[in-house]
């Protein structure tokens, strides 16, 4: 229900902005507005999706848990979309989304309506992960100085 709530709202929303801006700046300009946002967005999400990228990597590489970089990495391709999406409702929504504060304050409300129940590494080995007993121990190789055998065969093997 409330996406359809936001499907119908957020057009009428634009709509009723772009008739108040048009009326306010005039059409030529509303319009170089529309088409400015949306070479400075794509500008900004650009180089802002690299930086994410080279974080996810680095995250990664490192071992560490990537979910707040991707995270944000998710976030600014969603304001990607909105900065394409003609309208000044959608565009000050994109260009907050690309403000870092503002990514984590989201991704920490998120973080605190999501319960994760359990986490399995796949990369892990199943004896691991699996309820056996690991027994560590040491081991030394001894070499014999002497490699002719001091006893007959045991019949179970020919020579």
């Amino acid at each position: 229900m409330w996406l359809f709530v936001l499907f119908v709202t957020i057009p009428i929303v634009e709509i009723a902005l772009f008739i108040k801006v048009g009326g306010w700046l005039g059409l030529p300009q509303t319009l170089g507005i529309v088409v400015l946002t949306a070479i400075l967005g794509t500008f900004l999400v650009r180089n802002q999706g690299l930086m994410a990228m080279s974080q996810i990597k680095s995250n990664l590489q490192e071992l560490r848990d990537p979910t707040e970089s991707l995270a944000h990495g998710a976030m600014i391709l969603a304001a990607g979309l909105l900065l394409l999406t003609p309208g000044f409702f959608t565009d000050g929504v994109g260009f907050a989304l690309l403000l870092p504060p503002v990514r984590t304050i989201l991704f920490k409300w998120i973080r605190s309506r999501i319960k994760v129940q359990s986490f399995v590494d796949p990369n892990m080995s199943q004896q691991a992960t699996s309820n056996h007993t690991v027994i560590d121990g040491d081991y030394v190789e001894i070499e014999d100085e002497d490699p002719s055998p001091t006893h007959g065969t045991s019949g179970w093997t020919r020579h």
